[in-house]
């Protein structure tokens, strides 16, 4: 992004619930700390604690879909990464405990996909959530996966199913980048996949994108190796509809570069199962 803020104080339709609540606790031990000029641009806010969001163009082309503008619905875009984050902090201390090479994965994955601005940030907006998510089980243990299920049910409420499978791929990515996924984490992001109205299959193709083998390929197509030829090109037809990068295109260009990066290797694992069939 050409900003320094990643994600701002307003979210828009997200504001109020579970998620609200949850932003206002961590947004505001963000400004305990962040107490120069750009620490507080850097979460969407002047030095006098004034707003300053506003939306901004992005404009790319994208197969037949030609040039087109695109602008950023910033509150939905502000909620949609804080949600991100607040699922993501779940599943990593799913399995007890955070490890190292969990958090320089997350690093590493902000970095690759938001650039450099958002690493600092959305590693802080981690470290409250996971004190908050500890301060909520001491005093009352199950609450702060209650938290998750009701923040769920509200991203269900206002997201596009194109926005939720995003926020899956998401966590999925990051799921996978310290090149293992415990049990536990896959428990939590089955539990997540289904209070957010999505099925199984959507996360096991998810899980399988970049696959390597034709059975991954299956996966990521969200179809069975026994499937037809006819039934193969169905479901990639309908993975183009569901993933193209136009449909979330309103949070932002680079949620909208993971999108097309994400339906190229949908493309990669129909083209591997394409060759393998001789289509």
């Amino acid at each position: 992004m050409a900003r320094a803020k990643w994600i701002g104080g307003f979210l828009g339709l997200l504001s109020g619930g579970p998620i609200g609540a949850l932003a206002g606790f961590v947004l505001g031990m963000l400004f305990d700390t962040l107490t120069d000029d750009n620490g507080m641009e850097a979460i969407g806010y002047d030095a006098g604690g004034t707003y300053t969001g506003e939306s901004y163009d992005s404009s790319q082309d994208y197969g037949s879909s030609g040039s087109q503008s695109y602008r950023t619905d910033e509150g939905t875009r502000n909620g949609f990464l804080f949600s991100m984050l607040t699922l993501a902090s779940y599943v990593i201390r799913a399995d007890g405990k955070i490890m190292h090479s969990e958090m320089e994965a997350l690093r590493t994955f902000l970095r690759q996909n938001f650039g450099e601005a958002a690493v600092t940030q959305g590693n802080q907006i981690m470290l409250r959530l996971f004190d908050r998510q500890k301060q909520m089980e001491a005093q009352q243990p199950g609450s702060f996966r209650q938290t998750i299920i009701e923040a769920c049910q509200q991203l269900r409420m206002v997201l596009t199913q194109s926005q939720r499978l995003q926020m899956l791929s998401f966590l999925a990515m990051l799921a996978k980048a310290d090149g293992h996924v415990a049990s536990e984490e896959i428990a939590a992001l089955r539990e997540i996949t289904g209070y957010l109205g999505l099925s199984e299959a959507e996360l096991n193709s998810m899980l399988n994108l970049g696959a390597r083998t034709l059975k991954d390929a299956y996966a990521v197509l969200e179809i069975d190796e026994s499937a037809t030829d006819d039934e193969v090109r169905a479901a990639y037809k309908r993975m183009v509809v569901k993933h193209h990068p136009d449909r979330v295109a309103t949070l932002g260009e680079d949620v909208r570069a993971a999108a097309e990066k994400k339906l190229k290797e949908i493309n990669e694992a129909k083209e591997l199962i394409f060759k393998a069939r001789g289509l």
